[in-house]
């Protein structure tokens, strides 16, 4: 299906996601399955006073294809039956799949996995929580530096068959000031690849050029800035961040 026919075929909602703190809906548009946001539906965040959810969905879409690792699932603006809105192509996760979980503490892979950190669980056993050591995990930890994503939960993270991985639920993101909240936290200090390193210098780029224009519609001029620094600072570095600020690292909940 074309983008024009995404954007001027009826939208047919079929439920809604009651698990969703914004609101938040399925529906189809001809055979494709979607997620609905209407901006009339979104909560106001103290922390988030600028633009809408909607916008930084669509503006963290605009840099994961300006990358090319396809880490967030087609994201586009239309109008739908409660207004413009966030529209989403859906992707159904592999429920064989696991990219991030918690664990018993002496539980942990030896291999293939990295450890993000410990603490008691509801019965006081000490748990672990841990997610794959995988290129395309990685590239999503490099993505969600670049767009300062302050909510990547467990379940933001959608494991497919054949190992690829797509990130969702982008609403929280660009922030001008340090942001970073995320169960990524496994590969801290570690030196970025030669293809992440490339992937970030693209975003830096493109940022002059026409990524850096259609942005400007969706988030404020401090928060273009913000991001073009992030990419400068991942470059000039060149390894993956640590967790600084007062702020809480990891998100609320883990999953």
């Amino acid at each position: 299906m074309h983008m024009s026919d995404l954007m001027t075929t009826e939208l047919t909602l079929t439920g809604r996601l009651t698990t969703a703190s914004n609101a938040t809906f399925m529906g189809n548009i001809a055979e494709n399955v979607v997620v609905y946001k209407p901006i009339a539906g979104e909560n106001p965040l103290w922390d988030f006073p600028d633009g809408q959810l909607a916008h930084r969905e669509v503006a963290a879409y605009l840099v994961s294809e300006a990358l090319g690792w396809n880490i967030v699932p087609h994201t586009w603006l239309r109008e739908a039956q409660f207004g413009e809105g966030m529209v989403q192509l859906w992707q159904e996760q592999d429920v064989e799949e696991n990219a991030i979980d918690l664990v018993p503490a002496e539980s942990v892979p030896q291999t293939g996995w990295k450890q993000v950190f410990q603490g008691r669980g509801e019965n006081g056993e000490l748990l672990a929580l841990v997610h794959e050591d995988s290129p395309a995990l990685r590239r999503m930890a490099v993505f969600d530096v670049i767009v300062n994503n302050a909510d990547r939960k467990g379940n933001h993270i959608l494991a497919m068959t054949g190992g690829h991985r797509y990130g969702v639920d982008h609403g929280l993101t660009f922030h001008r000031e340090h942001k970073l909240r995320t169960v990524l936290w496994g590969w801290v200090g570690e030196a970025l690849t030669d293809e992440e390193h490339e992937g970030v210098a693209r975003i830096s780029e493109a940022l002059q050029a026409e990524l850096g224009q259609k942005l400007a519609e969706l988030i404020t001029a401090d928060e273009l800035a913000s991001l073009a620094q992030r990419c400068d600072h991942l470059l000039s570095t060149g390894k993956f961040p640590s967790p600084s600020g007062e702020m809480p690292a990891v998100p609320w909940p883990l999953f």
